[in-house]
């Protein structure tokens, strides 16, 4: 099984993006570990999705037309809308915090006690726990 890029990593300057996608091609080439299934769609997806305001059933099709992630983004911003530059930098920095001091943090501490990394004080962020899940931090 192969693991979606990390969260951190930018498409066009956006956070979270180019993660979503890899989930989206990994699960229709039957390559995306069974635990990431549930969640597709929702959560950090669907938070993405919202912010460049299209529909992740319509992203997900246009990704399976074979859209690189550049023409994916670009599909985004002719289909939803194209954030300014401010905008991306309130969600980028907005989403490397998630799970830092916020509503997301008790979900944040139950992960890393499920998974063993609750001695691990160096992952504050849900997208720390990410990478510390998938073995890049």
């Amino acid at each position: 099984m192969s693991s979606p890029r990390s969260p951190k990593d930018q498409v066009g300057g956006i956070v979270y993006f180019g993660r979503m996608l890899d989930k989206i091609r990994h699960r229709d080439g039957g390559d995306l570990h069974s635990d990431l299934h549930k969640n597709l769609g929702r959560g950090f997806d669907d938070r993405c999705v919202k912010f460049l305001q299209v529909s992740y059933e319509a992203l997900a099709e246009a990704v399976r037309g074979g859209l690189s992630d550049d023409d994916a983004l670009a599909w985004c911003f002719t289909n939803g809308r194209r954030p300014s530059d401010e905008e991306i930098e309130i969600w980028n920095e907005f989403m490397r915090k998630c799970g830092w001091r916020d509503p997301v943090s008790e979900t944040l501490e139950s992960r890393k006690k499920q998974n063993g990394f609750q001695d691990r004080d160096e992952i504050q962020t849900m997208f720390e726990y990410i990478d510390a899940d998938e073995g890049r931090f």
